[in-house]
């Protein structure tokens, strides 16, 4: 399993995960559920008109943390918007509950892809691995 794949499993594993952003000097961290990989790269998914949007598209920096079975991943990299239609309806596609909200041609549904992109894998009882995306 490639990087990319092993983390989007791992955070799948965890069910919720928590995205942290920046609002001006204050940091926001909120639960988020939604992971893809669309064309090799790790993709979350929420709406235009919601702060965390806002947040990204002033400052694309972004982490998130997940925790599963004793161990927990950081995901930490730049935020990057894909207005595409086809990456919006792969991410629909594999959380259709989300569709009563969404819709790939809509104008407030929103996919970001990370970039720049660090994870690891972390555990009181063993060494912490990093994985570049």
């Amino acid at each position: 399993m490639d990087n990319v794949n092993r983390v989007c499993a791992f955070l799948k594993e965890c069910g919720t995960y928590y995205l942290a952003t920046v609002d001006g000097d204050q940091p926001r961290v909120r639960p988020f559920g939604t992971v893809n990989v669309f064309e090799g790269k790790l993709y979350i998914q929420t709406g235009k008109v919601k702060d965390v949007s806002k947040q990204l598209a002033i400052n694309p920096k972004a982490e998130i943390c997940g925790f599963v079975n004793g161990k927990w991943i950081r995901v930490c990299g730049k935020l990057i918007n894909d207005d595409r239609v086809e990456a919006k309806k792969t991410m629909l596609d594999n959380y259709p509950s989300l569709r009563n909200m969404y819709d790939e041609n809509d104008d407030n549904t929103q996919v970001l892809y990370f970039s720049e992109a660090v994870a690891t894998i972390s555990s009181f009882t063993a060494p912490a691995e990093t994985i570049k995306l």
